[in-house]
């Protein structure tokens, strides 16, 4: 079968400065697949490559077989690709129903159109209050999204990035930042929302990574050391030595 994500022998450089060294990888449709490694290992890199904030240097990046490399972020994301960040990314002033509304508009069929009015239409509506639910968010409908807990915030920005529609969903430290509690809360979430999904993430906290994903990657320095079950990545000796040490105990 054809991976969701396939990436073959693919380098970016800065100059004269190498971040991603020639790095192949294969994502299967449905996989949910953590890449990890310390920092400055070129994780999120790899992520702007993937999804068309950056372009590569050499190599190929192909969603479900039909190379993406050095498109435009837009349309990867028509293509089927999206992305959360590191930094929280939505329309703060707005409520969190209309930044749900706002996600939907695309996948459920809507276009530019000045004279349609959001309150009236039922589909649109319909669709963001059951994600609202979803994200545990019900109560806080019509607070300026700026306003929710720190927890909240990101629940919500996960639930933008998956409720665009897209099969290829890629999460960048979707817990970075939260208590043991709430990185627990978010991971059901993560999990219950991304079913049936392709998920790739970034993500540091060990609980996360080897409580929700199904192969684990791992990276040091622009280059991919080890790729496989976490059972089989947490005893790596080389793993072990360049990155998780008494963690994989």
């Amino acid at each position: 079968m054809t991976p969701a994500l396939a990436l073959r022998d693919v380098h970016k450089s800065f100059g004269a400065t190498r971040i991603i060294q020639g790095v192949s990888l294969e994502i299967r449709r449905g996989e949910r697949h953590a890449i990890i490694g310390p920092n400055g290992a070129g994780k999120t890199t790899l992520f702007n490559l993937i999804s068309g904030r950056l372009p590569v240097s050499s190599g190929v990046i192909a969603l479900n077989g039909r190379p993406i490399q050095n498109r435009s972020p837009q349309k990867i994301r028509r293509l089927g690709l999206t992305r959360s960040f590191q930094i929280i990314s939505f329309f703060h002033r707005l409520s969190v129903l209309d930044n749900l509304r706002c996600a939907l508009l695309w996948p459920l069929g809507y276009r530019v159109a000045f004279w349609r009015l959001l309150d009236r239409e039922r589909r649109l509506n319909q669709a963001a209050e059951e994600w609202l639910e979803r994200l545990a968010l019900t109560a806080r409908r019509d607070v300026q999204a700026g306003a929710l807990s720190y927890a909240e915030q990101r629940a919500l920005e996960i639930g933008l990035t998956v409720a665009g529609g897209a099969e290829v969903v890629l999460l960048d430290e979707p817990t970075a930042g939260m208590d043991r509690g709430e990185a627990d809360r978010t991971t059901a979430l993560i999990r219950e929302i991304t079913q049936g999904k392709t998920l790739v993430m970034v993500e540091h906290d060990m609980n996360v990574v080897f409580g929700l994903a199904d192969r684990i990657s791992v990276l040091v320095y622009g280059h991919l050391i080890a790729s496989g079950a976490p059972g089989d990545v947490r005893g790596d000796p080389a793993v072990q030595e360049a990155y998780l040490g008494a963690e994989a105990a």
